[in-house]
């Protein structure tokens, strides 16, 4: 159900369409669906959003907002970043009610994974 006035989607840039739909599905499991070759949708991730072709990239150094997920074993979920290609840009940190790190896709979009959990 669309909710009246909610955060419903989101777009985030894409320098390498393909790199960064496989890192998504190698990483967290997403499947996209592509509509033309610059832009690929995602649904069923806590939020549904899309990729389009740019040179742009997201981070927080550039004023953009982070996206950040939640993990129940933050040590696992770094090693599949790391895996998949993706890149540890503020290690493992604590802070009021958990830990977490930020890493960035082969796209240079940067996003966050934290945990309440000890692993």
């Amino acid at each position: 159900m669309i909710e009246h006035e909610k955060v419903n989607y989101i777009e985030l840039p894409a320098r390498d369409l393909p790199a960064t739909k496989n890192f998504f599905s190698k990483v967290f499991g997403w499947s996209f669906q592509d509509y033309g070759p610059e832009y690929s949708a995602f649904s069923n991730q806590g939020i549904d959003g899309g990729f389009y072709k740019s040179e742009l990239s997201s981070s927080t150094s550039n004023g953009a907002a982070l996206i950040v997920f939640y993990s129940n074993n933050l040590d696992a979920t770094q090693i599949k970043i790391e895996k998949a290609s993706g890149n540890i840009i503020r290690p493992i940190f604590s802070f009021p009610g958990g830990r977490r790190f930020h890493f960035t896709e082969p796209s240079g979009n940067e996003f966050a994974v934290w945990s309440d959990k000890n692993t």
